[in-house]
């Protein structure tokens, strides 16, 4: 069973603050006092507790509380507790973990008036206010320290993952903006190359403005394509799925995708082209990715890769009480959806998962009860015209999922940037904290033999390293790739 929604939050925990710390005691007190509740609620229900693949997960655990409560007790404002449950988070190291934070507590966020971007091994200015530094400029170093090596103190220390190359797409940048963190030094004067000249400047913090928030966007996401199918040029094929956590119209525009591919299945496989593009994307419910592919491929194409590659996967769903509540809920909002048959099979989880509670177990263990399907038994697709799929730095949870899927298929080339990755917990719910502030992400289950390892990312055929990530780009990418097969 994969992914089935977008990290949710169960109504019964919900918890508001009627208004946040005002004085730097109640600062401090609220950062100790979260980083506790958050560790204890994550150990009492993530699956890593009682998994035996990971024996060190309850040390490890423990470690970033360590780490969390050093930084908390230095906390005199609100920026202070950002970065103390920052840091808690990035010790952990595993998006599906920690604290997600439920209200701006910053001060004012600042910008030297340009926005960085990073692109194969080096850092660039984006775009630039007058008189900054030259858009497509190389950041060289900052105050004597490479850029790479600041961003491992300043960023990745308090998010991200930089062993994660997508990570850096993503993450990096954030050298270049100040979120108020006390437990860092700006960089101030830096120096840059451009056309084979280097130069250096002072940096001049300001609050942030317009400008830096689409800028920031566009700096790794290019221009975001609503979901939904066209025909950029005759017999080239574009389907955005930039989300997959898609409200009421969104799901309406897949399922319009869906309904397009299986009413004309003849137009599709004459295609010079299907481009999959999930700009924008931060993953959410794999049911969206796996109906196209079904649609695209065919249902039986892809149910014999599914059962070849996931024969020896299992899922070992954690069975606590706050996760059994969840996966009830789950089960209810499916049918919401529209998807009874799927809710079913949900609901039968939840009712083994309380059963296992009872019985004492830590686990209720699902698997694949067909028998395997040998690679040379897979029957190949009768669709095999050429797919790329349009991967960008951030793609994790459920849109690696998708590309898990796609790639099954030989006729799948993936464009852009290197993933992200994932750990093995999967599924997550939210749980509120009393202080409002945050809530902690809960994964209900472990991937046993999933193929794609804890911390695997996909590194693309063809790396776009593009300053704009625009859809002409891409284009001229794909037709240029287009003239070589």
């Amino acid at each position: 069973m994969r992914r089935l929604v977008a990290a949710s939050l169960f109504a019964a925990g919900v918890a508001m603050a009627a208004e946040p710390p005002q004085t730097p005691e109640q600062w401090q007190h609220a950062a100790v006092a979260d980083i506790e509740v958050a560790y204890q609620l994550t150990l009492d229900n993530h699956p890593g507790t009682y998994d035996p693949a990971n024996p060190g997960f309850a040390s490890h655990l423990a470690e970033a509380r360590k780490l969390g409560l050093q930084l908390a007790t230095q906390v005199r404002d609100g920026a202070g507790y950002q970065a103390a449950l920052a840091g808690f988070n990035a010790a952990i190291h595993d998006g599906h973990g920690g604290v997600e934070f439920t209200r701006p507590l910053a001060a004012q966020w600042r910008w030297p008036g340009f926005v960085a971007a990073w692109r194969g091994d080096s850092m660039y200015v984006y775009a630039t206010v007058p008189g900054g530094p030259a858009a497509g400029s190389k950041i060289e170093q900052c105050d004597g320290q490479a850029v790479a090596k600041l961003a491992e103190t300043n960023v990745f220390a308090y998010q991200g993952r930089s062993e994660e190359r997508g990570s850096w797409w993503i993450t990096a940048r954030e050298v270049f903006t100040d979120a108020g963190n006390p437990f860092i030094k700006l960089p101030s004067v830096c120096s840059f190359t451009k056309d084979g000249k280097r130069f250096s400047m002072t940096l001049a913090w300001s609050p942030m403005d317009n400008d830096m928030l689409r800028w920031r966007q566009q700096s790794y996401n290019g221009d975001v394509l609503p979901v939904g199918l066209t025909e950029p040029r005759p017999r080239l094929y574009w389907a955005a799925m930039p989300d997959f956590q898609p409200d009421e119209p969104q799901r309406a525009a897949y399922r319009a995708m869906y309904e397009a591919l299986h009413a004309h299945p003849e137009r599709y496989q004459q295609a010079d082209a299907v481009v999959i593009d999930l700009r924008g994307n931060h993953g959410g419910s794999s049911l969206w990715s796996q109906d196209f592919a079904r649609a695209l491929w065919g249902d039986e194409a892809v149910a014999q890769h599914e059962r070849a590659n996931l024969s020896k996967q299992q899922v070992w769903w954690r069975a606590s009480a706050g996760n059994v509540a969840h996966v009830r809920w789950l089960a209810g909002m499916l049918d919401g959806q529209g998807r009874a048959d799927i809710a079913a099979g949900v609901r039968e989880v939840a009712k083994q998962m309380q059963l296992a509670l009872e019985r004492g177990d830590k686990f209720f263990v699902t698997g694949d009860k067909k028998p395997p399907v040998a690679a040379a038994e897979v029957q190949a697709s009768a669709f095999n015209r050429p797919v790329y799929v349009i991967v960008p730095g951030q793609c994790a949870s459920a849109c690696l999922d998708a590309l898990d899927v796609f790639t099954m298929f030989p006729n799948t080339k993936l464009i852009g940037a290197p993933s992200s990755a994932d750990s093995t917990y999967m599924e997550v719910r939210y749980q509120p904290l009393d202080s409002g502030l945050v809530r902690v992400v809960i994964p209900n289950k472990v991937y046993v033999g999933r193929p794609r390892a804890s911390g695997q990312f996909y590194s693309p055929q063809i790396e776009v390293n593009d300053l704009e990530w625009s859809t002409e780009n891409f284009l001229k990418v794909i037709e240029a790739d287009l003239k070589t097969r």
